[in-house]
C-alpha cells in the first residue's frame, strides 16, 4: 500500500488528503494548526500536528519512511522551501509541492522536487479555455501548445464512422476514447450506466451525445470544438 504525506491542509492539501485515502492509500496528514488536523482526523491514517520544516520533529513521526509528500503549502513561500529542504533531507525520493509563483517553481525546481504545480494557474486556464470554447469540457495540458480535451461529439460528426469522420487527416487530432451511455438489462429492468471505450475501432460510429477525449494541438483542437 503506497504511503503519502500531505503537508498543509487547506482546502487544496484536504483534497489531496480525502481522495488519496479513497484511492487506498495510507495518508500521514500534516499542519501546524490544531484545527485543521481535528479536520481530517476522521479519515486520514496518521493525522499529526507538527512543523513540517523542523527535520528532527518529521523523523520522529516517521516522515522518511513515507513513499511520496506532497507538500500544498504555497502561500508562505519560505515555509515551503523549508520543507522540501527537511524532506529532502530526510531521504524522501517523490515530493511533490504546490508554487504560486514562477520564481518559487523555479526555486522548488532546483532544490529538486519530482514535480511543481500551479492550481491557481491551472484552474485559471480551464476557466479560460471553457469560457473561450463552451463545448469544451475538460481540458488538461500536455506540454506548450498540446492538450487533451473532452468535447461532445459535433453535429457535423455524429453518425459518422471513425474511418468517416478522418480525424486524424481532417483535423489533427487522435482520438483517446469515447464517453457514452449504454443500456443494460439487470433482471428484466433496463439501467442505464456510462462506460469509456479506450481505443474504439475504425468501424465504430460516433453519436450525439457521445464524449470524446482527444489530443492534439490547441490550433487543432479549437478548430474542432467549432464545429
Amino acid at each position: 500500500m503506497r504511503q503519502v504525506a500531505v503537508i498543509g491542509l487547506g482546502r487544496f492539501g484536504y483534497n489531496v488528503a480525502e481522495t488519496l485515502i479513497k484511492k487506498g492509500c495510507e495518508v500521514l496528514a500534516i499542519d501546524r494548526d490544531e484545527t485543521k488536523i481535528e479536520a481530517v482526523s476522521d479519515f486520514a491514517t496518521y493525522a499529526v500536528e507538527c512543523d513540517a520544516a523542523d527535520e528532527k520533529a518529521m523523523k520522529a513521526i516517521s516522515a522518511q519512511n513515507v513513499d511520496a509528500a506532497v507538500v500544498s503549502i504555497g502561500e508562505n513561500i519560505e515555509a515551503s522551501i523549508l520543507i522540501v529542504m527537511a524532506l529532502k533531507e530526510l531521504g524522501v525520493k517523490e515530493i511533490i509541492a504546490k508554487a504560486v509563483t514562477p520564481m518559487h517553481g523555479k526555486i522548488l525546481t532546483n532544490l529538486g522536487v519530482s514535480r511543481v504545480i500551479y492550481p491557481e494557474r491551472d484552474a485559471a486556464i480551464r476557466l479560460a479555455h471553457s469560457l473561450i470554447a463552451p463545448n469544451v469540457l475538460e481540458y488538461l495540458e500536455l506540454a506548450p501548445g498540446y492538450s487533451i480535451v473532452e468535447l461532445p461529439v459535433p453535429a457535423d460528426l455524429a453518425g459518422q464512422t471513425l474511418r468517416e469522420c478522418q480525424l486524424r487527416t481532417k483535423y489533427g487530432v487522435g482520438l483517446i476514447g469515447v464517453r457514452k451511455k449504454v443500456t443494460k438489462t439487470i433482471k428484466g429492468v433496463a439501467q442505464s450506466e456510462e462506460i469509456f471505450d479506450l481505443n474504439p475501432s475504425a468501424d465504430d460510429r460516433l453519436e450525439k451525445g457521445q464524449i470524446m477525449v482527444v489530443i492534439g494541438t490547441e490550433s487543432d483542437l479549437d478548430r474542432l470544438s467549432k464545429l
